[in-house]
């Protein structure tokens, strides 16, 4: 895989079903990117689910500095979080939260037996997900006069650039989003073409 690319879900899955000894679990995934989704998730899924008795979820939000958590939500510890959070990495997806909301059917399933199934469910629920590669992307500025402008745009229709939004008043400013691998040179030609100011701009 790229180093300039991450993998994700554009949209929430489809809900999964997964029976184990009389239990259900149905599995849900989210694309998230804070943790203010996670919680908005969970609650729609508590409302839907109001009579289940486990949410337990894993989440892991963010590229180049992760952010990740597993929670069991009452079952044995490391029972249904890690191996949730386990599939999350075996798939190699971020800014994603995946949910296994469980009905005890009256048997027992034991340690190992939750393991398995909560591993079962996240799986599956993965496998319903569509999962998208996406490149990881630095936003420049660029600030010139309109004298400029055509050079600029040939840059930007050769390199097949990105323009984010544009503000044309006495002079004109760019917003540009360049993969990162691609990012230092393009960084160079705009800073090497005579009175074009570049800047980067935090994400």
């Amino acid at each position: 895989m790229d180093t300039d690319s991450y993998k994700t879900i554009l949209k929430p899955s489809e809900e999964t079903l997964f029976k184990e000894k009389g239990s259900k679990f149905f599995g849900y995934a989210f694309p998230v990117l804070n943790e203010d989704d996670v919680k908005g998730y969970l609650e729609e899924l508590k409302k839907k689910h109001h009579s289940a008795r486990h949410f337990c979820y894993a989440y892991q939000i963010g590229v180049e500095d992760i952010q990740y958590r597993a929670n069991d939500d009452g079952e044995p510890n490391n029972s249904a979080g890690l191996p949730i959070y386990g599939q999350i990495q075996s798939f190699e997806v971020t800014n994603i939260l995946i949910v296994s909301v469980r009905y005890f059917g009256g048997t027992k399933l034991g340690v190992g037996g939750l393991i398995s199934a909560y591993k079962t469910s996240a799986q599956i629920t993965l496998e319903a997900s569509e999962i998208i590669e996406k490149t990881i992307d630095i936003h420049f500025q660029l600030n010139f006069q309109y004298d400029l402008m055509n050079a600029v745009m040939r840059i930007i229709k050769e390199k097949n650039l990105t323009i984010i939004r544009q503000k044309l008043e006495l002079a004109c400013e760019y917003v540009i989003s360049i993969r990162k691998n691609e990012a230092q040179i393009i960084f160079d030609i705009f800073n090497n073409l005579y009175k074009v100011d570049i800047k980067e701009l935090e994400s």
